[in-house]
């Protein structure tokens, strides 16, 4: 089997696109991917710091990173939360949300021109076989029966 038949193959090469993609689209704006996936994905009301990493499948030490330089530029602030003083909320400053709004164009502007060349019944195939894809990987734990 060529590494062209492959899933994961596909798979990666296309991220990898979309992923340089949205770096270059980032970079304009002295920001990466990475912190644009972070601005979309805290709330108006604040997200738990510790709710973010999962979401993107960082490590909390590579997110603590992010987090200080983001913080560092004026894109957000800490808060310690009201109700729950071990926890730490991040909230958008007022560049956080202009930066997000930027990052939500370019999602939207890629997923427009994805859906302008590939019909929405392919569409449906391609994300019901993502979901298999990943229904598999956790059924079969397939990392550690590989590398165990």
């Amino acid at each position: 089997m060529t590494k062209e038949e492959t899933v994961d193959y596909h798979i990666r090469s296309a991220w990898l696109a979309i992923a340089r993609m949205y770096n270059q689209q980032a970079a304009r704006h002295n920001a990466t991917m990475a912190e644009g996936f972070v601005l979309l994905n805290i709330d108006e009301e604040g997200t738990p710091a510790t709710k973010i990493a999962p979401l993107m499948g960082l490590e909390p030490r590579s997110l603590t990173r992010l987090l200080k330089s983001m913080e560092e530029r004026g894109a957000i602030y800490r808060k310690v939360d009201d109700t729950d003083k071990r926890s730490v909320r991040i909230f958008l400053t007022e560049e956080g949300k202009k930066a997000r709004a930027r990052s939500r164009d370019t999602v939207l502007r890629f997923n427009e021109a994805v859906r302008e060349e590939v019909p929405q019944e392919k569409l449906y195939v391609f994300f019901d076989v993502i979901q298999n894809i990943n229904k598999i990987i956790e059924r079969n734990n397939i990392y550690e029966q590989t590398y165990s």
